[in-house]
């Protein structure tokens, strides 16, 4: 199974004053866009919920090899970033230049297990991934295979 954990900085417990030092590194830069990008799936329908923050959290230590700890400071940063920030396309741009087509397509993925992590979908979650899905250059079918994929699996979990 890809994992985006082949071109991120793997960071430990001591590496977290690092990430907040040193944001310039590009698999830094990386790593944190990919965490705004995956924050704002959470936050789309205005219902940032125990169980999303749960599964956002999960994916981050899965896909980047992170502690607990560094997952929380990664979360930190990548809100202060997005604050600062005036839309998406800062992070999704850093994101179509360093990442393949198959990496932003598991973006995508992450995004809809996020989604689904309270086994429903809003009109705002929806609309939400079919503009990330715009920014990252992917095809609708691109789209929806990895819906269709996070889907079978939640069910299989059922």
């Amino acid at each position: 199974m890809f994992n985006l954990k082949n071109r991120i900085l793997k960071l430990t417990d001591n590496d977290i004053p690092y990430l907040e030092s040193s944001a310039s590194d590009t698999l830094e830069r990386l790593q944190i866009a990919t965490c705004v990008v995956l924050l704002e799936v959470a936050r789309s329908d205005d219902a940032f919920c125990s169980l999303e923050k749960a599964t956002l959290s999960a994916v981050l230590q899965k896909e980047f090899r992170i502690p607990e700890g560094a997952v929380e400071a990664l979360l930190e940063v990548a809100h202060s970033r997005r604050e600062e920030s005036v839309d998406l396309y800062e992070f999704t741009g850093l994101i179509n230049e360093n990442y393949s087509l198959p990496e932003k397509i598991r973006i995508v993925e992450l995004a809809w297990r996020i989604i689904y992590a309270d086994k429903e979908l809003n009109r705002y979650e929806d609309h939400f991934v079919h503009k990330l899905a715009r920014l990252l250059r992917l095809r609708h079918e691109d789209l929806i295979d990895a819906k269709l994929k996070v889907l079978e699996e939640v069910r299989g979990q059922a």
